[in-house]
């Protein structure tokens, strides 16, 4: 075997990962889900956030970006809200006692009927 051969193999191998990333990577990065909370409302944290799946988690504490809380209109706190493609889809907010009514399997189901949307 050539040079040449081994170098075109190479070359193949390369671009099909590359192609393979590319086609899986805005699939996993279309979903953020973000969990706006404050300090000051550490002990009604939404605890589970963290095992949600499919989707890119971030936490804003609006205490210390309160750009974003205005921004997305942050009146209560815990707030998620679900982006798909950089648009809000949904928004489950903590009831007047600062603690979240939305269950894991609530908020994961919006998670997983978005991906679902997709095909």
């Amino acid at each position: 075997m050539s040079k040449i051969d081994v170098s075109w193999k190479i070359l193949g191998i390369y671009l099909l990962v590359l192609f393979l990333v590319c086609i899986c990577s805005p699939a996993s990065g279309q979903i953020v889900t973000t969990h706006f909370n404050a300090g000051w409302n550490s002990p009604n944290k939404v605890k589970f956030v963290g095992e949600l799946t499919d989707c890119e988690i971030i936490h804003v504490d609006i205490v210390d970006s309160p750009k974003l809380q205005v921004k997305h209109k942050i009146v209560i706190v815990p707030t998620i809200v679900i982006f798909k493609d950089g648009e809000e889809v949904k928004r489950f907010q903590a009831d007047i006692s600062f603690s979240m009514k939305a269950t894991r399997k609530e908020i994961q189901g919006v998670i997983d009927e978005l991906l679902m949307s997709d095909f």
